[in-house]
């Protein structure tokens, strides 16, 4: 999204000498997408961000992926995956575990209270929804503050690391793309400014604080990239800590956005999915439903219809409230709810006639629509409660 941002100290002009106080040379990295035809920002180094001492293949924590056969409607319980104190030890990047996924984009979940490795992700952009917990988000273009209900926008290739704060986990599921993230189009003029029927704006997107300046010789970047089966992973050493970057400037960098700064748009009868849509990638879509007024018509049923999504999968993560359409279904906090392309799906038994005369729904849900069949990660395998898909069968 093309929003310009400018932090620390940069040359009036563009592609000329900027120099040290001792008058020396920083060196200008342009970060750029789609081959110099989309944002970009310029980052003025202290030392050559091309420099690498040693490389290493990293082997990534559990990648594979089955089927979803039989076809079946699923219910993950994404909170057991770190039971006890597990959680302790986790950082946010190789604690993740993946839970679904396919070609173009992979949902991971993790609890975290370590500090993570400095890290870059070369598949794409990640959007992390942090469930619960703070953390500061160090990047290559500063810090940023985080917290319960934030969505973190990051840019493909980012250099960065999660650094837990506050007692408890951190609670995140990584949505990660195989293309870039971006508003809704709908929602962006033909420049990019985000439109007056938007339900969310600029003032409420929140960039890195900085720079972030950190000392230090060698260190370890682990880079996700492409390989075989479509992701593979590399250990680089590089001579000098990546985080130092004395200014930079431009449209593309890491921001956050909060679920409560969304306005929900309603309506007298029941709106569809796109109505809550908030981000989207190539063949996905992220929504959220929020606490809200519901249908006002004096006939209407606030919940769900039946429908069919014939053209994707729709994945729900449950994240607060009590969402109404799934009452008796054993869905809470931390769930997550698989209705796969080709499965009629909606209310479960009883909320269809409960919700009629509702007023206002209290609910959090973030909602993922692939255009792509999903499969299924060690995640999803070890959480699965059996019972979800005939709860529809119950009376």
């Amino acid at each position: 999204m093309a929003y310009y941002r400018q932090l620390g100290s940069v040359p009036p002009k563009r592609h000329t000498q900027h120099r040290t106080p001792e008058g020396g040379l920083y060196y200008e990295e342009l970060m750029g997408e789609e081959g110099f035809s989309s944002d970009s920002s310029l980052l003025y180094h202290r030392y050559i961000p091309s420099a690498v001492t040693a490389a290493a293949v990293w082997e990534l924590p559990g990648q594979a992926t089955t089927a979803n056969l039989p076809l079946l409607p699923r219910h993950l319980k994404l909170h057991g995956l770190f039971p006890g104190e597990e959680w302790k030890s986790a950082d946010a990047v190789t604690g993740r575990r993946l839970v679904l996924g396919n070609a173009d984009v992979r949902i991971s979940y993790v609890a975290a209270g370590a500090p993570s490795e400095l890290y870059r992700n070369g598949l794409g952009d990640e959007c992390v929804y942090v469930e619960s917990g703070t953390a500061v988000l160090e990047t290559v273009f500063g810090a940023l503050s985080v917290g319960q209900g934030d969505y973190v926008l990051i840019p493909r290739a980012t250099t960065h690391r999660w650094v837990p704060t506050g007692d408890g986990p951190l609670r995140a599921y990584c949505i990660e793309a195989n293309s870039h993230i971006t508003p809704a189009r709908r929602y962006l003029s033909k420049f990019g400014q985000l439109l007056e029927h938007a339900p969310f704006c600029e003032r409420d997107l929140r960039g890195p604080e900085g720079p972030l300046l950190v000392e230090g010789g060698e260190v370890d970047v682990l880079v996700k990239h492409r390989g075989p089966g479509g992701v593979a992973g590399t250990r680089y050493t590089v001579p000098h800590h990546p985080f130092d970057v004395v200014g930079w400037d431009g449209c593309l960098y890491p921001y956050a956005f909060n679920i409560a700064d969304y306005e929900p748009i309603t309506g007298r009868v029941h709106q569809p999915p796109p109505a809550h849509q908030v981000f989207e990638g190539d063949n996905f879509v992220i929504c959220n439903f929020v606490p809200r007024k519901v249908d006002y018509h004096p006939l209407s049923i606030p919940v769900p219809y039946y429908h069919a999504n014939v053209d994707s999968d729709e994945v729900m993560f449950y994240c607060g409230g009590n969402y109404e359409a799934r009452k008796g279904s054993g869905i809470g906090q931390g769930s997550i709810s698989l209705h796969p392309g080709g499965h009629t799906h909606g209310p479960q038994p009883g909320a269809y006639e409960r919700s009629i005369g509702v007023e206002f729904f209290d609910e959090l849900a973030v909602m993922v629509d692939t255009f792509r069949p999903l499969e299924l990660g060690e995640g999803a395998t070890a959480s699965e409660d059996p019972n979800y898909a005939w709860t529809w069968a119950r009376r």
